[in-house]
């Protein structure tokens, strides 16, 4: 008994496999950079806001 061959759905397949894995590379990225930026805010909001927003009031003090 012969067995028909049929290979026109390989390609499709594959091409979803690969978009599948970069979608996947790309959320687990995006997470992470997620954390990063929120790390990131809160160093921002403690000590360089504040020296920032002293060093514009001196500014103002001293052209006032």
């Amino acid at each position: 008994m012969k067995m028909l061959v049929e290979e026109s759905g390989q390609g499709s397949a594959e091409l979803i496999l690969l978009f599948g894995g970069i979608i996947v590379v790309a959320i687990v990225a995006l997470i992470a950079y997620k954390n990063y930026l929120n790390g990131l805010g809160s160093g921002i909001n403690g000590s360089e806001l504040n020296e920032t927003t002293n060093a514009i009031q001196g500014l103002k003090d001293l052209f006032a």
